[in-house]
């Protein structure tokens, strides 16, 4: 799980710090993963492991960037497509719509998906989901897939919850769309289906040194 691939500014605060990876600590572990055997799927493709026992490759791994951050395009998208590995990139669908400065456009995205990026919902404005009124739930969840699909020509399938938050309403709604999965913020690496509305992450940070990562991963 990755937010921004860049350096933060002077004045950034203790969050964006935190989840800052810079463009060269991304492409070696991206370098890491791709000579020593790691091959890059989607959710889909888990669900289809999962469900319909598929055969996964060799030490599959599943790369998530949170938010939309133009830098995502910038710095993250080159690596990829240099290691030819792929990504799913979450997306707050309003301010792209808005326009605003530090997150990608429309076309940014609709390239990154015709080059195999996974392209995935991460709610219309970023709320907190929890002990919401119904109807708006639905607007975050319903609303910012239909956006996406709207660009996309593609239903999403698959959530974040903005900031990891949900509570049982939340994961009421999901399975009533028809999501097929979301993901958290919690961490950790199983992933079933019974579990499927709650999949965990592995988080990497701004201090998460290389030797670390490869720690992760193995």
């Amino acid at each position: 799980m990755y937010h921004y691939i860049s350096i933060p500014p002077e004045d950034a605060d203790q969050y964006r710090l935190d989840l800052s990876v810079s463009p060269e600590d991304f492409q070696q572990q991206m370098r890491y993963l791709a000579e020593n055997g790691y091959t890059t799927i989607d959710l889909y493709e888990l669900s289809r492991a999962i469900t319909n026992k598929q055969e996964l490759p060799p030490n599959p791994v599943i790369i998530t960037l949170d938010d939309g951050y133009r830098d995502n395009y910038e710095n993250a998208f080159p690596v990829l497509r240099e290691y030819g590995m792929t990504a799913t990139f979450f997306v707050v669908t309003d301010f792209i719509d808005q326009s605003h400065r530090e997150y990608m456009t429309w076309a940014m995205i609709e390239e990154m998906a015709l080059a195999g990026m996974r392209i995935e919902p991460h709610s219309k404005t970023h709320p907190d989901l929890r002990e919401q009124d119904r109807d708006y739930v639905i607007y975050q969840v319903l609303g910012s897939r239909e956006t996406l699909e709207a660009h996309l020509n593609h239903k999403p399938r698959y959530f974040a919850y903005p900031g990891g938050r949900y509570d049982e309403q939340v994961l009421d709604i999901m399975a009533e769309l028809d999501y097929w999965g979301a993901v958290t913020t919690v961490g950790g690496e199983w992933h079933g289906f019974d579990d499927r509305y709650e999949w965990t992450r592995v988080r990497i940070r701004n201090v998460t040194h290389f030797d670390e990562f490869v720690d992760l991963v193995q």
